[in-house]
Order: structure tokens, then C-alpha cells, then sequence
């Protein structure tokens, strides 16, 4: 798979299409930990986020055919899988605006929505332990509601800007924008809620 070590996404699956199918496994190893995460994050449970991982590859490769591949491949692959995760969760069972830089709380006062999803980067003076901050940010995301958790994970674990998220999930930009603030809203009191539930560590 080296031979593909220094091509884009994009380029590796042109080769995919003309046949080779070491490009298609070089695509699925590739985003194989982030396209994980993002689907454990999204659905809450780890063995579904395995199945769904599956079948977001399974329809890559039956809808291979259909991808422009002027475009981005990345923004593509996320939006199958939550897709197939919004699926899951719907088989499975206008809120006020907060700027995305705000605190939102934390151990210091001073933790924004954008600090906790960054949960790959711990703070070395945190006061809580990175694994803990990761479960406390999960459990939170878990108490959103699917359509508001999927587009806070769009925006701000796969960075797609407002717009490629309304263009990939067939909705209005305006419906993106409010489902993005009502997430906001709706993260910031479950945060605060997680960290009061989280018994305090022994000294």
C-alpha cells in the first residue's frame, strides 16, 4: 500500500474505479480510526459503530460509480455514514443560540464546546484525565437528539462548513444553522450536567 502513500483521497479512488482493489483497502484502513470514532461518537455504541463502518464501505464500494470525483471524497464517505447512523438510530427507538467559543463550564470555568470536542489534545494541567473528558463528551453527545448530534459532528469533528453539510444531507442551510445552535445549546446543558453526575476522584 505504499504506492499510495502519497496520493490524495480522491486519487486513490479513481485507481479504485479503474479496478484496483488494494486501493479501495488503502481507503478503508485510512479512515479506519477517524470513520470509527465518528460513528461512536454519533450512535453511542461501539459494536454498532463496527456494523455500520461495514456497511458505509459496502455502499462506497456498490456506489462507486455514482461519486463525482471532482469532489471531495472525504465529506462524501462522512455522509454516507451518518446517513446509515441516523438510519440505526431511527430504527433503534428552536433552541437559543450559544457561540461555539463560549464557556460552557468545566473543571476551570472556562471549557468551550470547541475545547471538548478536541478531545485528542488533553490540557496538561486538566483536571480531569483525557479517557475521562472522552466518556464525559460522549456521554453528553449521547443526550442529543440524533439530527442535532449528526450535524454538531459534521461541523466540528469532520470540519464541513455549513453549506457542504446542507448540500450532503438534502437539507436547507437555514435548518443546518438551527439544528447547529439548538446542538450547541443542547451540548452546553448536558456537559454541565455529565460533570455533575461524575463523582469527584479521591484525592
Amino acid at each position: 500500500m505504499d504506492d499510495f502513500a502519497s496520493l490524495s483521497d480522491e486519487a486513490v479512488f479513481e485507481r479504485f474505479l479503474d479496478g484496483d482493489l488494494a486501493a479501495y483497502r488503502t481507503l478503508v484502513d485510512r479512515y479506519h480510526d477517524d470513520l470509527l470514532r465518528f460513528l461512536t461518537r454519533l450512535v453511542g455504541d461501539r459494536s454498532a459503530a463496527d456494523d455500520l463502518f461495514q456497511d458505509t464501505f459496502l455502499q462506497i464500494h456498490q456506489s462507486a460509480h455514482t461519486f463525482d470525483t471532482s469532489r471531495r471524497f472525504r465529506p462524501w464517505l462522512f455522509t454516507i455514514a451518518a446517513n446509515k447512523g441516523r438510519d440505526y438510530l431511527r430504527k433503534r427507538s428552536r433552541q437559543r443560540a450559544v457561540e461555539l467559543s463560549a464557556p460552557i463550564g468545566g473543571p476551570d470555568g472556562t471549557t468551550s464546546f470547541v475545547d471538548l470536542l478536541e478531545v485528542d489534545v488533553p490540557s496538561p494541567d486538566a483536571a480531569i484525565t483525557a479517557s475521562e473528558r472522552d466518556a464525559l463528551v460522549q456521554d453528553a453527545l449521547a443526550r442529543l437528539q440524533p439530527a442535532l448530534r449528526e450535524v454538531l459532528l459534521l461541523a466540528y469533528f469532520q470540519r464541513l462548513s455549513y453549506q457542504q453539510i446542507a448540500d450532503d444531507l438534502g437539507i436547507p442551510l437555514g435548518t443546518v444553522k438551527s439544528r447547529m445552535h439548538a446542538a450547541v445549546a443542547g451540548f452546553a446543558r448536558a456537559w454541565q450536567a455529565v460533570t455533575r453526575e461524575k463523582p469527584d476522584r479521591a484525592d
